[in-house]
C-alpha cells in the first residue's frame, strides 16, 4: 500500500542552449507528488504518516521553492552571483529564512543562502524527478515520483527497498538504535 503526499514549488529556470521560449528565464508553479510504499503499520494503520513524509522531504525540497535553478554551464550563473555579491545577498540575508539543508549530489548542488540550485543537466520535469529521488531514496521507501510544471509532466516508478522498522505509536521510521525520533518509543 502507499502513502502519498504533494508539494507545491515556485521556481525560476531556463533551458540553456534550447531553441524556443524555454531559453528565456521564466517561472513555474510545480507540483511534486511522492508515493511511499510499505506494509501497513499495524499500530497506526498507515504506511507512513503523510505529515512525516512532508517533514522529511521538505528539509531538502524547500531549497527549490522560490529559488533560481540554473545549469552549471549557464553563462547567467556567474552574472547572477556577481549581482548577488554586489547587493550583499550572495551569502544570505536576515530575511532569507526559508532555507533548506545545503546538499551536493552528482546531479545538483543547493546554495540555500543564495536561494540557488545549480544542476548538472537542464532542469526539466524528468530532471527534477531524478534529483528528488537521489536526495530522498535513503530516507523514504519511494515507489513513485510525479512532477508537473505548467503543461509538462513526468513520473517514474522505483524499486522498493526492504520494509523499514516503524514506530507502532506514530508510524515513522525508527533510527539505527530502534528508537523513534519523534516520540521516543524503543523497540
Amino acid at each position: 500500500m502507499r502513502s502519498i503526499t504533494t508539494f507545491d514549488l515556485q521556481y525560476a529556470h531556463r533551458f540553456y542552449g534550447f531553441k524556443g521560449e524555454a531559453q528565456y528565464l521564466h517561472g513555474h508553479t510545480g507540483v511534486l507528488t511522492i508515493e511511499v510504499e510499505d506494509t501497513v503499520n499495524e499500530g497506526v494503520n498507515m504506511v507512513f504518516p503523510c505529515n512525516e513524509i512532508q517533514k522529511t522531504a521538505w528539509e531538502l525540497l524547500k531549497n527549490f521553492d522560490h529559488a533560481l535553478i540554473l545549469r552549471e554551464d549557464d553563462p547567467l550563473l556567474p552574472a547572477i552571483l556577481d549581482v548577488y555579491e554586489k547587493q550583499g545577498i550572495k551569502d544570505g540575508h536576515p530575511q532569507n529564512t526559508m532555507k533548506g539543508a545545503a546538499f551536493k549530489t552528482a546531479l545538483a548542488t543547493a546554495y540555500p543562502d543564495s536561494r540557488l540550485v545549480v544542476t548538472k543537466e537542464t532542469m526539466t520535469v524528468e530532471g527534477m524527478i531524478k534529483i528528488v529521488y537521489e536526495l530522498l531514496k535513503d530516507k523514504l521507501n519511494i515507489a513513485k515520483i510525479t512532477f508537473t510544471s505548467g503543461v509538462n509532466a513526468a513520473s517514474a516508478e522505483f524499486p522498493i527497498g526492504e520494509s523499514k522498522d516503524r514506530c507502532p505509536l506514530c508510524g515513522i521510521s525508527l533510527d539505527v538504535n530502534g528508537v523513534c525520533p519523534k516520540c521516543g518509543y524503543r523497540k
